[in-house]
């Protein structure tokens, strides 16, 4: 009986890197009703799939990045597939260059996100003109990534407390 209360116990904690990113999905499209608020909303899930695809890989799977991303795609109305695609990306460069921020400071993880946000502002912005074909402004993107990029150390912080809290099991 103990055993499957253990069980249960693990596949909860497995499920923390996930459950986390999608709930920051889900914040992300809370609407604050600000003005032009929604142009500038913060990636919050793809801090969460940064981290976790650093941290924790075996938690956080390319499949399960796909799908946060598409939830996020379809919950919000905004290009199918492109967030999917988004986080897949980071995922797999992230993975490409896993064993540099294992052994970085934070400041070269921070470095590191600003590279991709920023390369994702990019793809984000280049896919609504090339669907829209009317070239966009770029400084709702250029703030959302700065906005995303700010937030990060504090959202860090949140994935270490987690990561502590859940994932990392001194007894074992």
């Amino acid at each position: 009986m103990v055993n499957i209360w253990q069980r249960l116990d693990q596949a909860g904690r497995n499920l923390a890197p996930g459950a986390v990113t999608v709930m920051l999905a889900l914040v992300g499209m809370i609407p604050l009703y600000l003005p032009g608020w929604e142009r500038i909303t913060p990636g919050l899930a793809l801090m969460g799939v940064y981290y976790w695809a650093i941290h924790r890989p075996d938690l956080l799977r390319p499949s399960t990045a796909f799908a946060i991303g598409l939830l996020q795609d379809l919950l919000s109305g905004e290009i199918p597939g492109l967030h999917s695609l988004t986080y897949v990306v980071t995922h797999g460069i992230v993975m490409s260059q896993r064993s540099f921020f294992l052994a970085s400071s934070f400041l070269l993880l921070w470095w590191g996100f600003a590279l991709i946000v920023f390369g994702a502002a990019a793809v984000h912005w280049a896919s609504y003109c090339l669907l829209t074909w009317h070239l966009l402004p770029v400084d709702a993107v250029l703030v959302q990534a700065a906005l995303t990029l700010t937030l990060f150390p504090p959202f860090a912080w949140l994935f270490i407390r987690v990561h502590r809290a859940f994932l990392v099991n001194p007894s074992r």
